[in-house]
């Protein structure tokens, strides 16, 4: 199954995704739709007829998550271009919803980095609460997949050790266009990014170092994680900052995010209008 997210007057709709259209499930995004025992009944039941997704309508497929984990260095490619060594645990940070966009929402480039790099990565969506989870239970727990593009500002993110003041810029990450239920990706699924008709970034989420099982049962560990939470693991080979020289994103470009069996993000850039207010 597909599920999205829809804006509609006065808030979010949850539709259920089919090839030619969408079906309605109920008021509500889909991480509250998560947050039901019987979300995958309730979800494969629903009937009415087939209506027209609109591009523009699409909201970020959770909103407002409670928690967005990110996860670092965590594609073999990724770690070799930035000259790391395979790393024993994962490096997480984290990101505040405010960061987050639709799938097809413009991206305004923050006025006060002239180094905003792409970073395509395959989202785990949490299902059920977990607390200290072995792998069985933390595989049981995935509700699905969806992409994120973690737009980095490397001139911020690398000012210190640390890299949350690069990562969760508001309004900087798209995130969508729908979840998908586990079945319905292949565990070598491709995932892509391309800067207009260039690809950037190409590889298959088969390079995971820490697969999303690997990743709930370790953060799980550390904090009790609950219906519609993200984690987002991490980036592969072909980010801007590693290339010579590097390239980021500017003004008018175009870029878009795949990931085979779930979709697309499709994301214009823009640069920020000058202040004007005097």
């Amino acid at each position: 199954m597909k599920l999205a997210t829809v804006r509609a007057e006065g808030g979010f709709r949850t539709v259920r995704v089919e090839p030619d259209g969408h079906v309605g499930i109920g008021p509500g995004d889909v991480g509250e739709l998560l947050t039901r025992a019987d979300w995958r009944t309730v979800t494969a039941a629903a009937t009415g007829d087939l209506l027209p997704i609109e591009p523009a309508r699409l909201a970020p497929v959770v909103p407002r998550p409670g928690k967005i984990v990110c996860v670092g260095l965590n594609y073999r490619t990724h770690i070799t271009e930035m000259g790391r060594d395979l790393p024993e645990f994962p490096t997480l940070f984290a990101k505040f919803p405010e960061a987050l966009i639709g799938p097809n929402d413009p991206l305004t480039l923050p006025p006060e980095s002239d180094a905003v790099d792409w970073e395509a990565e395959l989202v785990v969506v949490v299902g059920r609460r977990v607390r200290r989870a072995d792998r069985a239970t933390a595989a049981a727990a995935i509700a699905g997949y969806t992409i994120l593009n973690d737009v980095t500002l490397r001139d911020w993110q690398f000012r210190t050790r640390e890299w949350l003041q690069g990562k969760t810029w508001e309004d900087t990450t798209p995130l969508g266009p729908c979840l998908v239920t586990p079945d319905e990706l292949a565990p070598d699924a491709e995932i892509s990014c391309t800067l207009d008709d260039e690809v950037v970034q190409k590889s298959t989420i088969g390079d995971l170092l820490f697969d999303p099982a690997d990743l709930i049962a370790y953060v799980s560990t550390i904090v009790t994680l609950d219906p519609g939470d993200l984690i987002a693991t991490g980036t592969t080979g072909g980010v801007g900052h590693a290339r010579k020289p590097p390239r980021c994103l500017r003004d008018g470009r175009r870029l878009v995010t795949r990931i085979e069996g779930i979709g697309e993000l499709v994301t214009p850039v823009r640069r920020a209008e000058p202040d004007t207010a005097s």
